[in-house]
């Protein structure tokens, strides 16, 4: 419990307090994180069946995405925003590596951001059947994707940072408990769970080989975009349902 309150605390803006100085472990956080984007599915599908009675759809659909912002304190989209500068740069590893450092954004930070929002956006707005369990499954699935990536590839900066201490000893398989937990939930949703599943395996396998390809590792900024493209496409992939 110590463990899940502590990935609570470092994923998400909830008020949950500070908490003693053994909750932050963060190779024990790890398995949790799918849970952390359980929790925040649950606020999120609640949330937006109240937007739905009171606002349209793309109203409510809007509102679903500003409300994930806010329960995060916009984290994995500051990693997507300097990721994307990094990796885009046509520069070496390197040199994208360090710009990935810089806080400014740039035009194709900006770029990312909005396209990925947009995506999110359609993607909750085409929701129909299995809405519900679509907007609590899908924050889960896209934090397993981190669990995986810290598994296969390694961290990519010696001097550490954010994501250092998650990465120092990779994830065993018996960390991915969460990740099999979603998968059996994911079956109600009939044939969605078919897609879901096919989309997670493609999304995540694609991203990963693109990391290892452009700078064959992982940063606390990669790991943060990759949370928020696989969000998106996940749910633009159940829309199509």
């Amino acid at each position: 419990m110590r463990r899940f309150l502590g990935a609570l605390r470092f994923m998400t803006s909830l008020p949950l307090g500070r908490g003693g100085a053994d909750s932050f472990q963060p190779q024990g956080m790890g398995p949790y994180f799918p849970l952390v984007g359980i929790g925040l599915g649950l606020i999120l599908a609640l949330a937006d069946g109240l937007f739905l009675t009171l606002w349209s759809g793309p109203v409510a659909a809007w509102l679903d995405v500003v409300l994930l912002i806010l329960l995060t304190g916009a984290l994995h989209l500051d990693g997507l925003g300097d990721a994307a500068d990094g990796l885009f740069s046509h520069r070496g590893r390197a040199e994208a590596l360090e710009i990935m450092k810089d806080t400014r954004v740039g035009v194709m930070g900006l770029v990312a951001v909005i396209a990925v929002l947009g995506i999110k956006w359609g993607g909750i707005l085409g929701l129909e059947q299995g809405r519900w369990l679509a907007l609590i499954l899908v924050p889960g699935y896209s934090r397993s994707s981190l669990l995986l990536a810290m598994r296969f590839l390694p961290y990519g900066r010696p001097e550490g940072g954010l994501g250092s201490e998650f990465c120092r000893i990779g994830p065993g398989w018996r960390s991915f408990w969460g990740l099999g937990l979603l998968v059996a939930c994911s079956l109600f949703l009939g044939w969605g769970a078919l897609v879901l599943n096919a989309a997670f395996a493609g999304l995540t396998f694609l991203i990963l080989w693109f990391y290892a390809r452009r700078i064959g590792c992982i940063t606390g900024d990669t790991l943060g975009a990759m949370n928020e493209v696989l969000e998106a496409g996940l749910f633009l992939a159940l829309a199509a349902v």
